[in-house]
């Protein structure tokens, strides 16, 4: 049976976002045919209205990657089980201390 669960923010389609994919996303992933999927990437290329290609790593019960998957889904049928992680922001480098000797 499916859980009902409330639609992904578009924002929230990130990499490394775990998305439950179902029969909501596609006919094709209804029933026992639902994945958990690890989010790689969210294609650019032009699709129909609402619809997306999504990269990504399908997942089993232990939350372990077992097959890369690139899947055609409707962006308002996939669920957010786990937002991605903030983003690292860019590394900030560490200004070289001056070293002085005392006089004694």
């Amino acid at each position: 049976m499916t859980r009902h669960l409330p639609p992904a923010d578009p924002a929230a389609l990130r990499p490394g976002a775990i998305l439950l994919v179902d029969g909501c996303a596609s006919p094709q992933f209804g029933g026992e045919r639902t994945l958990m999927l690890r989010l790689v990437s969210v294609s650019d290329q032009p699709t129909y209205a609402g619809w997306v290609w999504l990269t990504g790593y399908q997942l089993d019960g232990r939350g372990d990657a077992v097959a890369r998957r690139e899947l055609y889904v409707q962006r308002g049928g996939l669920h957010v089980q786990r937002p991605a992680p903030p983003p690292v922001g860019p590394v900030q480098q560490q200004r070289p201390v001056a070293r002085t000797r005392a006089r004694a």
